[in-house]
């Protein structure tokens, strides 16, 4: 399976399920402040647990930090 995260192109021999196991994979998930969008569309974190990941899709995993 191939997907787009971050504008990085990576295939998958074990696809991933759900867009709770990409960022498992992707992030430290014990971070609070990561927000997520599935083909430009950003999802809530109550959903990512059930929101299913298809070939080709594009996910944006942004990580907030202070400073300024």
């Amino acid at each position: 399976m191939k997907l787009t995260i971050n504008q990085k192109t990576k295939e998958f021999i074990a696809p991933p399920q759900h867009l709770a196991d990409i960022v498992q994979l992707e992030t430290d998930v014990s971070k609070k402040g990561i927000a997520v969008a599935l083909n430009y569309r950003v999802i809530p974190k109550n959903l990512w647990d059930t929101t299913p990941v298809q070939e080709n899709d594009s996910i944006l995993i942004i990580n907030a930090t202070q400073g300024g």
